[in-house]
């Protein structure tokens, strides 16, 4: 069938379904000739079964009629109109009205489309790799690469390794094994080195474009932060999430070479990433109880050796160098010691009025989108980065006071001067 007719109806009387198709049938007989007797129409299988569902209302009989359709698309509109003409149900008073007229074709389409996109979804899964397949037929057993042991660590690796101008780096053995299984022999494995790297791997980096390729886990991010601190690292390659090199089919190896980061971008992020702990753990502390900070504070203290005793009292030379230049009011000074232990910032102009008054944690998001030397200074109750400490002077911050500074302080942009709490109170 093609169509399908929809009508309510509503007879002012209790009556049985029969009633209604036979009102139908019988009231629409000879309106608009032979050809659209409905019983005639039924035996030429022009239009289907008809189909009542019907409830009673009190003394009333209400309900939805449906009727299949082979007809033309204009012949089942005249159709519909039709039965909508009968009037009466036996001695009762009758209504009915089309409510739709549905296209069981488009319906059917829909779900053949559906249907279809399950079944290219399944072929596409099911589709071998030409190029694996190849691969493997142009690779015989008998002349695969093997892995060979290099340098006095005897450290896994693929025959080309070392005459190859791109080396490789992965963790274990297994990963160096299922990249020469695809065709990557220049590869080298750190095999357990987690902290300490090789020196055949520093001395074999020196002269190579080197790419890292470790796994997508948190073990993988550790081996690459200690790897990037120790040996030239040109890219770097990271397995999918939660999966291992040694998993990887020749797909996927392709795919996350081909979206390798350079490393000074990779070493930037791990920086960040550490600066926005180091802020996090420093909101912590700040709700801590005093007893337990003492004794976070005295798990700390190392005896200082000589040379850092001298980098102390440079920095302390420095500080009050720094102190002595800074010219901050009283309330702003009284105000430091109230935003101690709230994890807020305050905003000041030039003329040391408070332009408004944020969360640390939303400090660098405000700095971000203010606009040039709208601001003249701000005092925090966090750790001055050297994330806050660039984007600070590069929006014409003057001043910088936080509860602390974090270690790993470098340089400044801008003409930003900073202090700690204590260096004003």
């Amino acid at each position: 069938m093609k169509y399908l007719i929809k009508a309510s109806f509503e007879v002012d009387g209790r009556v049985d379904k029969h009633d209604v198709i036979g009102a139908v049938f019988g009231q629409t007989e000879g309106l608009l000739g032979s050809e659209f007797n409905l019983e005639q129409l039924q035996n030429k299988d022009k239009i289907g079964r008809v189909h009542i569902d019907m409830k009673y209302q009190g003394t009333k009989s209400v309900g939805i009629l449906q009727i299949p359709s082979n007809l033309d698309r204009v012949e089942t509109v005249l159709l519909a109109a039709m039965i909508e003409s009968v009037d009466r149900v036996g001695p009762y008073t009758s209504r009915i009205t089309i409510d739709d007229i549905q296209d069981l074709r488009i319906e059917k389409l829909q779900k053949i489309v559906e249907r279809a996109r399950q079944l290219l979804q399944r072929v596409k899964e099911q589709e071998p790799d030409i190029k694996e397949i190849l691969r493997e037929i142009s690779q015989k057993p008998e002349v695969q690469a093997k892995v060979i042991e290099i340098g006095e660590e005897r450290l896994p690796a693929g025959p080309d390794v070392e005459k190859a101008d791109t080396i490789i780096i992965v963790e274990g053995r297994a990963d160096v094994i299922n990249l020469m299984k695809y065709g990557y022999t220049n590869t080298v494995a750190l095999e357990g080195a987690r902290e300490k790297v090789p020196q055949t791997i520093v001395e074999l980096a020196k002269n190579k474009k080197v790419i890292a390729f470790v796994d997508g886990d948190r073990g993988g991010d550790l081996i690459l932060k200690n790897l990037l601190d120790q040996v030239h690292v040109d890219y770097v390659a990271r397995a999918p999430k939660d999966m291992e090199v040694e998993q990887l089919t020749g797909k996927e190896i392709a795919r996350a070479l081909s979206q390798m980061m350079p490393a000074e971008a990779v070493k930037q992020q791990l920086l960040s990433i550490k600066e926005t702990k180091e802020e996090a753990e420093a909101a912590h502390e700040q709700t801590l109880p005093e007893t337990q900070k003492i004794e976070k504070k005295e798990e700390i203290v190392q005896p200082e050796t000589p040379s850092q005793q001298v980098v102390q009292e440079e920095k302390v030379e420095q500080k009050h160098e720094l102190v002595s230049q800074l010219v901050v009011p009283k309330q702003v000074i009284d105000n430091i010691k109230n935003i101690k232990g709230t994890l807020e910032a305050i905003i000041y102009d030039r003329d040391w009025k408070e332009i408004t008054r944020i969360k640390v944690r939303d400090l660098f998001t405000w700095l971000d989108t203010a606009q040039q030397n709208s601001a003249y200074a701000i005092i925090f109750d966090g750790i001055i980065t050297q994330r806050i400490l660039d984007l600070a002077g590069e929006k014409g911050i003057v001043l910088l006071i936080g509860a602390r500074i974090g270690s790993k302080i470098s340089s400044k942009r801008g003409d930003v001067k900073f202090a700690t709490f204590s260096d004003l109170t």
